[in-house]
């Protein structure tokens, strides 16, 4: 039993059987109407028996196998089949990872000589290859959000962008964090998809600066999230370095607007149990369980047609015919 779906031999169409009892009738008038011919006008010795030669012991054989053959195409009419069951199809996830490439990325307080940048490309990478169901894209941001890879189920290409991705000039034009406008990019990406979930991770070690007063054309993380939030897009935070110095409170509203997860990482230990939770949490849905069906009507629908076929070679035959 799969679901609620019985698996194993059935027919789809078993009303065609009720068809077998008019069959039957036909064959006994037929055979009824035969014996009276075959014993009418016949000689009767004196132990009361007839003589029975070999054609009149065949001459019932064609007979049978036209019932046969009749019976048989009841049963392809009724089609028979095999329900064989499938397994459940995974069912992956679209998956924008927006990653803040600002200059503060540059410090190296996650692992001994690496960058924040560094730390966290390799490990977004494993994240990303871990996921292989899922549909993957990226989206990079400083002062502006830029779509790197949208959605695509080449995860070995993701990948390859993320590594390219470089840090902004310290103290450039571009040296800013855009943390609304990298989320309402991503959920403008992600409203075209037509997965059964849709998930945003956002790393950052920086507060939103460029969506502040005096600025109504930019995107506020709290109002990404709203947005977020109407098109069923769950949005993870993962904040690096000492959070302890940063104002996350929009990026936590982000994150719990939309039924998402805050977190804080300090050294690279941290980030990658951070993911590992990320895809625990996001972990692997399945379609309702299936049920593949083998149609099998013809084998008797073959049977039926060798089985007339031979009853007409019989009839056409020397032993067709009673002596």
């Amino acid at each position: 039993m799969i679901g609620a779906v019985d698996v194993g031999f059935a027919f789809r169409a078993p009303q065609w059987f009720a068809l077998a009892a008019v069959v039957l009738a036909v064959v006994l008038v037929r055979r009824r109407r035969r014996a009276h011919v075959a014993t009418s006008g016949g000689f009767v010795f004196a132990d009361g028996a007839l003589p029975r030669s070999l054609r009149q012991r065949l001459a019932g054989l064609p007979l049978l196998l036209e019932l046969s053959a009749l019976l048989l195409l009841v049963t392809a009419l009724a089609r028979p089949v095999v329900l064989e069951a499938e397994p459940p199809r995974r069912l992956g996830l679209d998956v924008l990872l927006c990653f803040d490439r600002s200059s503060s990325m540059a410090e190296q307080d996650l692992a001994p000589g690496r960058s924040r940048l560094q730390v966290g490309k390799q490990l977004a990478a494993e994240f990303l290859l871990a996921r292989p169901d899922d549909r993957l894209g990226l989206v990079a941001f400083a002062r502006f959000a830029d779509l790197v890879c949208p959605p695509t189920v080449d995860h070995e290409a993701a990948a390859g962008l993320l590594r390219d991705v470089a840090l902004v000039d310290s103290e450039g034009p571009e040296d800013a964090t855009a943390i609304g406008a990298a989320v309402g990019m991503a959920a403008e990406l992600l409203q075209r998809a037509q997965s059964t979930g849709k998930l945003i991770v956002l790393l950052t070690d920086g507060e939103e600066n460029v969506a502040v007063a005096g600025a109504p054309e930019q995107i506020a993380p709290v109002h990404a999230g709203q947005w977020c939030r109407e098109l069923g897009i769950r949005v993870h935070v993962i904040v690096l370095g000492k959070a302890a110095a940063l104002d996350t409170t929009a990026v936590q509203q982000l994150a719990a607007l939309t039924t998402g997860r805050f977190f804080t990482a300090a050294d690279e230990r941290a980030l990658r149990a951070v993911y590992a939770e990320i895809d625990r949490l996001e972990g692997t849905r399945f379609a309702e369980p299936g049920v593949h069906v083998v149609e099998w009507f013809a084998l008797p629908l073959l049977l039926a047609l060798l089985l007339l076929t031979a009853a007409h070679g019989l009839r056409r035959s020397p032993l067709g015919a009673l002596p």
